[in-house]
């Protein structure tokens, strides 16, 4: 039971649902979240922190960048879920939408790639 309970407390402030969906789509560096969720990195820090405690995420190193994904059984586990209980919800989303849209944007500019350098 406590382990579900902190599943849901994860996943319930809809900041953290909305980092959680940009993962379930792909891995990503704090600086790509920083950019997709228009958030300071201590936000973006202290939001993942609830979902990595709860194993929602896990992380890896990169060079210097830690990247942050799924799990493969937490994404056959909950993909179904939020299909069946919250898909209509997640694609009505402004939020979400936007933050797809930013999804590619930061892919087309390779943000990780600059993420950390001086802008002039």
């Amino acid at each position: 039971m406590k382990e579900i309970g902190r599943i849901f407390r994860a996943l319930s402030d809809p900041t953290r649902l909305r980092a959680f969906l940009l993962l379930m789509e792909r891995d990503l560096c704090v600086c790509e979240l920083i950019f997709i969720l228009d958030m300071s990195q201590s936000r973006v820090s202290h939001q993942l922190k609830p979902l990595r405690d709860a194993d929602l995420v896990e992380t890896r190193r990169e060079g210097r960048w830690i990247i942050y994904s799924i799990p493969g059984n937490v994404k056959r586990t909950l993909a179904p879920f939020l299909r069946q209980y919250s898909s209509k919800d997640i694609a009505e989303s402004k939020a979400v939408i936007r933050d797809l849209e930013r999804l590619k944007v930061c892919l087309q500019k390779n943000i990780r790639k600059t993420c950390g350098k001086e802008v002039a």
